[in-house]
């Protein structure tokens, strides 16, 4: 099992970086938008904490 996921992790980077190569535009987007939905998520839990607190 442990060698499955070892496998899984060494596909899953070379992808990202073979991604990264040939599209580094596409790529940059990508985590962009990565960013811009775990900042509104961040956002939202401090707005619903911020509305139990109140």
């Amino acid at each position: 099992m442990a060698q499955t996921k070892k496998i899984a992790l060494y596909v899953v980077i070379v992808f990202v970086l073979y991604t990264i190569i040939t599209s580094p535009d596409r790529a940059a987007d990508l985590v962009q938008v990565g960013f811009e939905g775990i900042s509104s998520a961040a956002k939202g839990v401090g707005e619903f904490m911020t509305a139990l607190v109140n």
